[in-house]
């Protein structure tokens, strides 16, 4: 990691670095989001910083295949929290910058974690949302698709969980990682595909590195001397990989840099 240096000088060079690079790879978590005024949940992208829900369990266990086959109406609750948090916030500049980076390099891709879609609403179309998107439902049963807006109103001062399905009378959840699930497949696959390619340059932005695949690319790059780049105001597992390290919010980090280019 280049030590000793000012955010200008650090914000100079990675903006130079975009410049030069035309596959850049974006691996974002809930840190982006927390300037949109979305509770971070222990770096996974929630509400949940105590020990348990007010239900008596771990939000693990409220937010799992397990608790979603034997009591749905637990698991919705918390998803709907989730779900309406993420719904009265917006992308903030961080997502917005990607999104144009990636129009000014269209050969570039955001893998993030978070599943509030700000990434899609902000723009970015070359998007890896490894654990599903909040707002695309359907019914695990005959296969049917629903919008959020189909379901639910925004307005309603209560919702009876869980939402069936009005075709087969399964109980439908959204397109979203359930603890104790597998990543999607078709993802992993775009993400091998996208990463066997070869990227010229590598972003961690507000990922607490609590998942393997988010920061195994970013290993894999620091040990094959691609550049890499953290943007997060604290520490993670790879604070003392990275070759460039910028402690600052996503926004403000990421503004400065577009600021830069167009200079």
């Amino acid at each position: 990691m280049i030590q000793d240096a000012t955010d200008k000088e650090l914000i100079n060079k990675v903006s130079e670095l975009i410049a030069q690079s035309q596959r850049i790879l974006f691996i974002t978590g809930a840190g982006i989001s927390a300037e949109s005024g979305l509770p971070t949940y222990r770096g996974v992208g929630g509400l949940y910083d105590r020990n348990l829900t007010d239900d008596g369990y771990t939000i693990e266990e409220a937010l799992s295949a397990q608790m979603m086959a034997s009591r749905p109406d637990i698991t919705w609750k918390y998803l709907w929290q989730i779900g309406s948090a993420c719904r009265q916030a917006k992308p903030n500049r961080a997502h917005e910058v990607i999104a144009a980076l990636e129009k000014r390099k269209p050969e570039s891709w955001v893998l993030t974690q978070n599943v509030d879609g700000y990434h899609r609403t902000a723009g970015s179309e070359n998007l890896i949302e490894i654990h599903g998107h909040a707002f695309d439902l359907h019914c695990p049963t005959c296969a049917a698709e629903y919008t959020h807006e189909a379901l639910f109103d925004d307005t309603a001062d209560s919702v009876d969980f869980p939402p069936h399905c009005d075709q087969c009378g399964g109980v439908i959840r959204p397109d979203v990682v359930l603890f104790g699930e597998m990543l999607p497949e078709q993802k992993l696959q775009i993400l091998m595909r996208e990463y066997m390619k070869g990227f010229e340059l590598v972003f961690s932005i507000g990922t607490s590195g609590a998942f393997p695949y988010i920061v195994e690319p970013v290993i894999r790059a620091a040990q094959q001397g691609i550049p890499t780049v953290e943007i997060n105001p604290g520490e993670t597992p790879v604070s003392e990989i990275v070759q460039y390290r910028l402690e600052m919010p996503a926004a403000d980090a990421l503004g400065q840099i577009w600021q830069h280019l167009q200079q």
